[in-house]
Formats: structure tokens, C-alpha cells, sequence
């Protein structure tokens, strides 16, 4: 049977199943085994009804195609602590699956090295000196599109990964506590197309979406923010009124629409509800 790769590359352009073929062939197994080989297969056949049987595609020919060559996922890792930097490299480096290209623990390095350098996946620490990972992020976004990015760090702090999400558009974030397993599979499903985000991520993410949702309910005005950050610091309503050039009963008011908006009855409980919605 005749193989035609321009009929290849057009059906799966037209079904957008590369990254699946990828994903498959990253993976190591055999296409079948994700469980939708001969609907894929069917699917195909039915694009190109007209076509004749030697351009007809079999699995055993989507198998064999040239999209499925075998390279290892380049890996460049970055962070501040070089035995991180060392975990990191000896847990990949035993897998086959992967070409660690470079490591460096100055962030400031990265962008000349990867113009260098071959590298598919960015793995990057968030909280470093000299360029935070959300900063370096951006720039090698901004210069290396193409570079995959996956931020690993101790802290999922929803507010932090949303800026790297929306600054950055990185493709994953997991955090340092994780296992060889999942970074393995953060990294393979990344460098296909895909993203990952940690469970623990996800989580802090929906908190923080929570958080914000419950400010936007509570709808504080910036005063009411400004005397709560006040009250923070122990001082009376006659302090506040003093410092803010507002009379002390305007202070009062003040106070019962903060408790109020905020569901709260005492400063303790009204301190601890600002802490967690960031308000101070």
C-alpha cells in the first residue's frame, strides 16, 4: 500500500488529531490503546470518501507516519537552588524520554542561552532573585513562543498563577511536592500541546476565584477598605476620623456597613475575613 503524506497532513489538520497522535506517541503506546483507534480510523476513511484505496489510511500506516519520529523532549531547567536543579535533572535524565539541553540557577542567563539552544520545555522556579519565574516568563513568551513553559514551585497561590496565566500564558504549574510521575506526565502532556496545572493548583485557583467572587458580593467601597486596613492597626475612631479628616460618627457608620457587607461581628473575625480576601 502506498503511502501519501500530504493526504495525511490534511486530514489531520482537518480533525485537529495531531495532538492526540502525539500525545500517543510521547506516551510510548501503541495508538489503540488510548481507546479510540478505530473511530479514529473510521473517521478518516469518511473525510475522504473518494479517495482510492492506496491513499486510504489504516492504522498500521498512522503508526508509521513521519509526525510519530522519535525525539526527546528538550528540557531547559531553571532555579535558583542548584540541588534543586540536580533532583530535578537525575529524576529526568533516567527517563529516555528526555534531553536535559541546559541548566542554569541565574534566571537572568535564560534568554541568551535559549537563543542558542534547541529547547521544547521551560522548567522554571517562580520565586528566584534577580527575575522572579513570572517575569522571566513573560520575556521568553514574548521572545520564544514556541517554548512550552512549566512553572514548578513550593507556593499555588491562585493570585500568583493567574498572573503567569495571564501575563505569561504558561502551559503548566505544579508544585515541588509532587511526584516523578506526575511532573513526567506534566512534562509529556505540555510538550504535546496540552496543560497541566497540579490538583493542589486547581484548588487554590478556585479559592481564589471564590475570594474575589465574595469581594465583588461584598461590593466594599475603597474607604471602607482604607478604615479596615486602620482597624488593622489597632487605632480608635477618633484616630481614624483624625487621620482620614472624616468625623467621628462618619467613622461609625463606616464600621457597621464594613461588619455588615462582611459578615462579620467583631474586629477579630472582621481581620481575619481581611486577610483572606487580601484586603490588607
Amino acid at each position: 500500500m502506498t503511502f501519501n503524506w500530504n493526504v495525511c497532513t490534511r486530514i489531520l489538520n482537518h480533525t485537529g488529531f495531531n495532538s492526540v497522535l502525539k500525545s500517543s506517541f510521547y506516551l510510548r503506546r501503541p495508538f489503540w490503546n488510548i481507546g479510540i483507534n478505530y473511530d479514529f480510523h473510521l473517521a478518516l476513511n469518511r473525510i475522504l470518501p473518494d479517495q482510492n484505496k492506496d491513499t486510504r489510511l489504516s492504522p498500521k500506516i498512522i503508526l508509521t507516519c513521519p509526525c510519530m519520529k522519535t525525539e526527546k523532549i528538550n528540557i531547559f531547567i531553571v532555579d535558583d537552588h542548584r540541588i534543586v536543579i540536580d533532583g530535578l535533572r537525575a529524576l529526568l535524565e533516567d527517563d529516555s524520554t528526555f534531553n536535559i539541553v541546559d541548566t542554569t540557577d541565574d534566571s537572568t542567563q535564560v534568554l541568551s542561552i535559549l537563543a542558542s539552544k534547541k529547547v521544547d520545555v521551560l522548567l522554571t522556579d517562580v520565586m528566584m532573585p534577580k527575575m522572579t519565574g513570572q517575569e522571566l516568563a513573560k520575556q521568553v513568551r514574548k521572545q520564544f513562543p514556541e517554548i512550552k513553559i512549566l512553572a514548578l514551585s513550593m507556593s499555588g497561590q491562585g493570585d500568583v498563577v493567574n498572573e503567569m496565566i495571564n501575563d505569561a500564558d504558561i502551559n503548566g504549574y505544579v508544585l515541588k511536592n509532587i511526584t516523578k510521575a506526575e511532573l513526567t506526565k506534566a512534562i509529556i502532556k505540555i510538550a504535546g500541546g496540552g496543560i497541566y496545572f497540579s490538583e493542589e493548583v486547581l484548588e487554590e485557583l478556585e479559592k481564589t476565584s471564590n475570594i474575589k467572587k465574595q469581594n465583588d458580593d461584598a461590593q466594599l467601597t475603597a474607604r471602607e477598605i482604607e478604615i479596615i486596613r486602620l482597624i488593622e492597626k489597632e487605632m480608635s475612631n477618633k484616630a481614624i476620623a483624625d487621620a482620614l479628616y472624616i468625623s467621628e460618627r462618619t467613622v461609625e457608620t463606616h464600621r457597621k456597613n464594613i461588619f455588615r457587607k462582611s459578615k462579620t461581628n467583631s474586629v477579630v473575625g472582621l481581620i481575619k475575613y481581611a486577610y483572606v480576601h487580601k484586603l490588607i
